[in-house]
């Protein structure tokens, strides 16, 4: 009985969507093609979306050619020690992957949020399973006036929608109207972000003592989420690990190369 009334419902479910499917085609996410599914990709953009998985990094995420041993740390890692524990990141920041971010950055594609988060939830498994609640990197008030809306906090209201994690994009807020880091080299990334974040007074009970994920949209030096995780760190979470949808890999990162933050 119980199968009989699960297969009814999909039926109703389904009758009930089509009219939908037809004003509303499902395209795909990465070039509006006609697609069989809302937030897939199609022939011709999939093989352009390069997914991170392990063997990598335990601490970076950084993928290896090869499984190395338990362990076994990057040069990233081992060189530049990051002020959170883990790093994971969903796709390489490359073809369709750039698109996707500089759609919903750019273009107001709030609507890819939805998918991209898909892809994190997947590639961040083993930071969810320890996460309390998810924080996303905040933009200043007056960017974010410019912008309308905070597309990292797009992408964390997601995951945390996916996962059933709390959702708290107000307990980091940015204090300091930084430039942006289109076009910076890494030493101005790093002192634009310094000291750009601050917790507020009435958030800190809120994060004391528990494991923050904080998500953005793209990696590229660590510059941003660095400086944000010391920031709650110091606010007294137990620790922050990052979870991003894209990534720039080691040896790919062009200091004016439009989109990369």
């Amino acid at each position: 009985m119980a199968d009989w009334r699960a297969e009814f419902k999909g039926v109703v479910r389904g009758a009930l969507a089509a009219p939908g499917r037809l004003l509303f085609p499902a395209t795909c996410a990465g070039c509006r093609r006609l697609v069989s599914e809302p937030g897939a990709l199609c022939a011709a953009c999939w093989p352009g979306l390069r997914q991170l998985e392990p063997p990598w990094c335990p601490v970076m995420g950084t993928p290896f050619a090869q499984e190395m041993g338990e362990g076994f740390l990057s040069a990233e890692a081992i060189a530049r020690p990051p002020a959170f524990g883990r790093l994971r990141a969903a796709v390489a920041y490359a073809g369709v992957a750039r698109e996707f971010v500089q759609g919903l950055k750019y273009n107001d594609r709030t609507d890819l949020a939805r998918w991209m988060s898909r892809w994190m939830v997947r590639a961040g498994f083993e930071l969810i399973c320890e996460a309390d609640l998810v924080v996303p990197v905040p933009l200043h008030p007056r960017r974010y006036f410019r912008r309308r809306f905070n597309q990292s906090a797009e992408l964390g209201r997601w995951v945390a929608r996916r996962t059933g994690l709390e959702f708290r994009p107000e307990v980091l807020v940015r204090v300091k109207a930084t430039r942006q880091q289109v076009g910076l080299g890494e030493r101005e990334r790093l002192e634009n972000v310094r000291a750009a974040f601050a917790v507020p007074d009435v958030s800190k009970p809120g994060i004391a003592g528990r494991r923050v994920l904080l998500v953005d949209d793209v990696y590229t030096t660590g510059a941003t989420v660095n400086s944000a995780a010391r920031c709650l760190v110091r606010a007294g979470a137990r620790g922050v690990d990052v979870l991003t949808f894209a990534r720039v890999l080691p040896g790919d990162f062009q200091p004016g190369e439009q989109g990369l933050i």
